[in-house]
């Protein structure tokens, strides 16, 4: 039996996630004049979407159900091919500024019920005081 539930380590792996995006997408923000360069996007959902459909089980009994493939971890960062201004540049600013705030929610959602993990178990620990 775990001390902790695995929601701390869930929320971290989202907080990880959220800290990526927000790199990217300053990235972004920074090259908006540059000319040439190419939007970038994070993707968590296409990667665990491909995971779940590949993944593979070992099936201990007949009567499990059967599905195989191989796994795969994390996300990644892909390259936007779209062309918003006449130097080449693929930085659209409303779009990224939209994903800025978006993921500033998500962040602190994320760190908020972190916070309120942590008080419940220093709660437990004083013994309810």
């Amino acid at each position: 039996m775990s001390l902790f539930s695995s929601t701390i380590q869930s929320l971290e792996n989202g907080l990880n996630y959220s800290s990526a995006k927000q790199k990217v997408i300053s990235q972004n923000i920074a090259n908006v004049d540059t000319p040439n360069y190419k939007a970038k996007s994070i993707s968590f959902k296409d990667q665990l979407n491909e995971s779940i459909s590949t993944f593979e089980a070992k099936r201990t009994n007949p009567r499990h159900f059967e599905f195989s493939g191989r796994g795969a971890n994390g996300y990644y960062i892909k390259s936007q091919p779209f062309q918003y201004n006449h130097n080449g540049n693929g930085v659209d600013i409303d779009k990224e500024m939209s994903d800025l705030a978006s993921n500033q929610i998500y962040f602190n959602a994320l760190t908020d019920r972190l916070n309120g993990k942590f008080n419940s178990l220093q709660s437990v620990i004083r013994g309810g005081k």
